[in-house]
């Protein structure tokens, strides 16, 4: 098993989460601590028991901290071999490091925040890098931690075990590794005039094949990004039910990034890809009522996305109501899982709010290439939308048509989405005529008899001619939201004043082909 028990550590941190308990531990454990800058500010307030990195090495930091670790004392005593190279640390006085904890600097984060280019060279992390390299190298010998997830592991099986094994000091390294391949092609493309055209060198940390593809004959395989910290759709926690299939994965892949959306409680049920019921309100129960009542047909069978923990009431409600194929929330009250208990083949996942993105961009394949775009990930402020009409929309208008220009987002082209008191009342999807659309989603008010006078329409592209907003005003709509952009604005906005309505242009589309 070539268990090792470390007896120096060196802790630097960016992402200090977790490391009062490791701390204590290794205290516990009779481990020297060597650590920097906040790092060691931090330490300095659990224990008295640890060394700053200067007085080890004797070297004081220097240009702002840019070097602090780059000293071959420090290096020396990671890089070691154990077998053979011992005598050389002897014989300059110096000591094996046998514990590397250290996370790198946010330079995702930082450029992700808007920040300047002479800001994001700071957040390029040297020291780091190299220490963690080094220790992955050298894991025969040493252990490295650079993912705060991997804590509670590494103490349990020191406990249990005596000391790290060789398999975990291995699967620690291949960590490290991974990390530095995602890190390093995020400075990459950061520094590239055209990120777009670079393909993403995609690691993958494990794979499960799946029943089959969209179709019988077709085979699949889910393989899931390597270093991922939060629960994504992919490596989602599968509390209970049936073994997700292709067509599961990538509905509740939708549910769940339109949910995302939104702050308040909000409830997204989709079917083929596709919302076909959307709602915020004060409490999940009433989001998911009012996401149901906007198309009871087509949420059966569906995928039922709750950007929140779902509740005992409304997984009653769930279950006494509906067939649901998979439900997607943050997490559970124990009574909501015994309630879901009771129909074993529902799909049970819990998915955390906030997504890992290692990869930004969607990829498509098509014969002889591939098309690489950006991420929609643009949102358009209200304060930004412009009025183009006589009437001005209202304040309840407002946030309904920023809500309907949300879920527009999420709806195949050609989308039109009804939209009143935060619940959508219609959804048209799919269609070739925007027109056709509309009227898919006034039928499905009428149906499920919903009033559309007084509720407002989205749509994800411009509308070619007014025949689409005469349509609206026939249904009731009082109120567009529309990209503009159209050679025939002005006969557009002409129709939307003989009509009465209130129109604003995002000058953006979000056009989901």
């Amino acid at each position: 098993m070539h268990l090792i028990e470390p007896r120096t550590a060196l802790i630097s941190l960016s992402n200090k989460s977790g490391l009062s308990k490791l701390v204590e531990f290794l205290i516990s454990r009779n481990v020297k601590i060597l650590s920097t800058g906040g790092t060691y500010k931090a330490i300095k307030k659990i224990t008295p028991d640890v060394i700053e990195v200067s007085e080890f090495t004797g070297f004081e930091e220097m240009m702002d901290g840019r070097v602090k670790t780059l000293h071959p004392k420090i290096h020396a005593g990671i890089l070691a071999r154990r077998d053979k190279d011992l005598d050389v640390l002897e014989s300059r006085g110096y000591e094996p490091i046998d514990l590397v904890v250290v996370n790198l600097y946010p330079f995702q984060e930082t450029i992700a925040s808007g920040c300047s280019f002479d800001e994001a060279i700071e957040k390029i992390d040297i020291g780091g890098p190299t220490m963690i390299r080094s220790a992955a190298k050298n894991f025969k010998d040493v252990a490295v931690l650079s993912d705060p997830s991997d804590y509670s592991s590494f103490i349990t099986q020191w406990e249990s075990d005596g000391g790290i094994s060789l398999n975990m000091r291995k699967d620690l390294s291949k960590k490290v590794f991974l990390t530095m391949a995602n890190y390093n092609k995020a400075i990459s493309d950061y520094l590239s005039e055209n990120q777009s055209i670079s393909l993403p060198d995609f690691s993958f940390e494990k794979s499960s094949n799946l029943r089959y593809g969209e179709n019988p004959h077709q085979k699949a395989t889910l393989l899931t990004f390597g270093g991922l910290k939060k629960r994504n759709i992919a490596n989602a926690e599968i509390i209970q039910g049936k073994e997700m299939s292709y067509n599961n994965i990538v509905d509740a892949d939708a549910a769940w990034e339109c949910v995302r959306e939104f702050s308040d409680p909000a409830c997204v049920i989709v079917k083929h890809a596709n919302p076909c019921g959307v709602a915020s309100a004060d409490s999940l129960l009433e989001a998911y009522d009012l996401a149901f009542q906007t198309d009871p047909t087509s949420a059966f069978g569906g995928i039922i996305a709750l950007n929140g923990t779902l509740d005992t009431k409304t997984a009653k409600q769930i279950n006494d109501r509906q067939f649901v194929e998979v439900i997607i929330a943050t997490g559970y009250e124990e009574g909501s899982l015994e309630v879901l208990s009771a129909k074993k083949n529902i799909r049970v996942l819990r998915v955390d709010l906030n997504q890992d993105n290692p990869y930004p961009g969607i990829i498509k394949k098509v014969s002889g290439g591939i098309l690489l775009q950006d991420d929609d990930s643009f949102s358009v402020p209200m304060s930004s939308l412009k009025c183009v009409t006589k009437r001005q929309p209202n304040e309840e208008e407002l946030n309904d048509l920023m809500f309907a220009w949300k879920v527009a987002k999420y709806v195949k082209s050609n989308a039109i989405v009804y939209v009143k008191n935060k619940q959508t009342i219609g959804i048209g999807a799919g269609q070739m005529s925007r027109v056709i659309s509309a009227d898919i989603a006034n039928l499905k008010a009428k149906q499920e008899g919903l009033k559309v006078d007084g509720a407002v329409m989205a749509s994800d592209a411009f509308f070619p001619f007014r025949d689409g907003i005469d349509k609206a005003a026939s249904s009731g709509i009082a109120s567009i939201i529309q990209p503009g952009g159209s050679i025939r604005d002005d006969e557009v906005i002409a129709a939307a004043n003989e009509n009465d309505m209130a129109m604003v242009f995002t000058n953006t589309r979000h056009f989901r082909h």
